[in-house]
């Protein structure tokens, strides 16, 4: 049998066809465009999702026998606010993850209601990204739409509704919402009437693994797939990510260089930080996570590379970068082009170069990038350190883990081995693998995972060079307090 993973992600869904062996037998790429209305917004329509994902499908089936195909799961970009009305029409664009709109919502959530009862509802405290900031928003300054609200969705559930016809989202997806009761896998009652917004507007929850219908006779004709089709309610994209390269159950790690940054903990049991540095969501195989999550990972070597230096040579570059400056860079860089979450919860901090000299080459700022993202990956680490939660290995995905570059030095940043599946497909590969368990192919998560994910290649840490990144470490640590206070400033200009 045949199974569909969607990737749904900011600005382009990943359309994936495998099967339950494990064999990718095709992938379909189509971007949607991304809307700034203003300087920090961030939206995106999602009838253009819908459109991308059923114009994709017949796509990756061209040449496949489609009647074969049991299951559909999705994995999403997390946080954003759909809205559909009581004829489950579109009400507006979603505002998305990456949208800043909220500062004065944050900040009347976590210094008004207060951050010890949000994360004792909620197990989190606010963030910009987060939906119910996004909600609060909506009812100051578009009251006409937060009127007409039928259904409040994810990304990803938008997907699942257009299949099904059924208001669906995950357990994983909701812990980003600051609406989920993430300890007791149910909407908090007290942030919805916060909020302004009823029980019966939400969608109903599942697990990821859950199946929450089959494809509707008419979707099912539009896309040439069975309407036999189970449709599984998928997961938020790290989570799924996290699923595609096996880490479940208790203790798993991955870390993500995509165009933000993760750091995923697995564990069967509820945990929270006690300073709310991370998150701590519930996780796609039926337990929990906590994550640290950085705006800009990836992102910033792009910015680099392509915005300031003009290239796309990115191995070029990397292969100026010397075996003795490892660990010796006297240059340093903050990677914080978007403001900053995990751990700093900052939307004033900024990227920042420090350190540089008359003798300061090419080759000393794209290091300084690639080790600046990677210490601050080390912060959220060293947050779950804190916690107890010693991490010896991870599994490593994202763009920027193609670069043996940035493996070397991230391994060695964290002092930690890193294992790089053998597949690069992280969320539409775990989307498909939910699909499987919701079709009934395997009986649980960890036995899909387990009998489907291989590593491709290890990179371990080097004793010398980890303790030179040590001494570098400490350097990086005390840079953005000093900066702190200047960023405020900067911020109200």
């Amino acid at each position: 049998m045949l199974y569909i993973g969607v990737d749904l992600g900011t600005s382009a869904v990943k359309l994936l066809l495998m099967d339950e062996t494990g064999e990718i037998h095709n992938t379909v790429t189509r971007e949607y465009p991304l809307e700034f209305p203003r300087p920090g917004w961030s939206q995106q329509n999602p009838e253009d999702w819908w459109d991308a994902v059923s114009r994709g499908i017949p796509e990756l089936l061209a040449g496949f026998d489609a009647g074969q195909v049991a299951g559909v799961g999705a994995a999403g970009q997390m946080h954003g606010l759909v809205i559909l009305d009581e004829a489950d029409q579109v009400i507006r664009p979603a505002i998305l993850w990456n949208d800043g709109r909220t500062a004065k919502e944050v900040d009347y959530l976590n210094n008004v209601v207060g951050r010890e009862r949000l994360s004792a509802l909620t197990a989190n405290i606010a963030f910009a990204g987060f939906t119910a900031p996004k909600l609060l928003w909506l009812r100051e300054n578009e009251p006409e739409n937060f009127a007409r609200i039928g259904k409040i969705m994810l990304p990803k559930d938008y997907i699942n509704y257009c299949l099904t016809g059924v208001h669906s989202t995950d357990f994983s997806d909701a812990s980003g919402t600051l609406l989920l009761d993430v300890k007791n896998k149910r909407w908090s009652r007290e942030m919805l009437a916060l909020c302004g917004v009823r029980e019966e507007q939400m969608a109903r929850l599942f697990e990821s693994y859950d199946c929450v219908g089959t494809v509707k006779p008419e979707i099912a004709a539009l896309l040439g797939i069975p309407e036999t089709a189970k449709v599984a309610a998928g997961a938020g994209d790290n989570a799924a990510a996290a699923v595609g390269t096996g880490v479940v159950g208790e203790g798993g790690c991955n870390i993500s260089l995509g165009t933000s940054g993760t750091v995923f903990i697995s564990s069967e049991r509820f945990g929270v930080d006690r300073n709310n540095a991370l998150h701590a969501f519930a996780h796609a195989d039926g337990g929990y996570h906590l994550m640290g999550c950085m705006l800009s990972a990836a992102s910033c070597n792009k910015w680099l590379m392509e915005d300031v230096f003009h290239t796309t040579d990115y191995a070029g570059e990397q292969a100026a970068i010397r075996e003795d400056r490892l660990g010796a860079n006297h240059v340093y860089f903050l990677p914080y082009l978007m403001g900053e979450r995990s751990p700093i919860n900052d939307t004033n901090a900024r990227g920042t170069f420090l350190g540089m000299t008359m003798d300061t080459a090419r080759a000393d700022l794209t290091q300084a990038v690639l080790e600046g993202v990677a210490f601050a990956i080390r912060d959220s680490v060293e947050v779950a350190r804190s916690l107890g939660l010693e991490t010896r290995s991870s599994k490593l995905c994202g763009g920027g883990a193609r670069s043996p570059l940035w493996r070397r030095i991230l391994a060695n940043v964290l002092n930690i081995t890193l294992e790089s599946p053998a597949s690069e497909q992280g969320p539409g590969m775990g989307g498909a693998m939910l699909a499987m368990v919701a079709a009934g192919a395997y009986p649980d998560v960890k036995t899909v995972c387990e009998q489907l994910v291989s590593v491709a290649s290890v990179t371990e840490p080097e004793p010398a060079l980890a303790e030179k990144y040590e001494g570098r470490y400490r350097q990086f640590r005390r840079i953005y307090p000093a900066c702190k206070d200047l960023f405020a400033v900067l911020a109200e200009d």
